[in-house]
């Protein structure tokens, strides 16, 4: 349903950092970088981070929220070590969610730039 997604960030190099090492732990990569932008994703960019003037100021209570699908439980565990390691905040550990389903496996950061994102592993991950 959704091609792509773009969120604004301020400092878009310490974005760059943050993100290529933590999509790299679920198997995603830079698959554009410009002045202005980087695009990651499997094989085409789906997920953009653009230096942007005004970005979205965070909000704990506004519900947004990325998910980023994971290949399996070891990767969830990564992302979140490395995200933590890279500058994010801790915002729910590696683990099941079962107010969300008894196989969910998630674990919750939020980035520098205030966005909330997650990484899950479903029942066969």
């Amino acid at each position: 349903m959704i091609d792509h997604l773009s969120v604004g960030v301020r400092d878009l190099a310490v974005a760059g950092r943050f993100y290529d090492a933590v999509l790299a732990t679920l198997g995603y990569r830079c698959r554009h970088a410009g002045d202005e932008t980087r695009g990651y994703g499997a094989d085409d960019a789906g997920f953009w981070v653009v230096r942007a003037e005004r970005p979205v100021a965070p909000d704990a209570r506004s519900g947004l929220h990325i998910c980023f699908t994971a290949p399996d439980r070891d990767a969830v565990r990564a992302f979140h070590a490395t995200a933590v390691a890279a500058g994010g905040t801790d915002n729910g550990p590696p683990g099941l969610r079962p107010e969300y389903g008894p196989d969910y496996f998630a674990a919750f950061v939020i980035d520098p730039d205030g966005y909330r994102i997650e990484a899950y592993a479903g029942p066969r991950g």
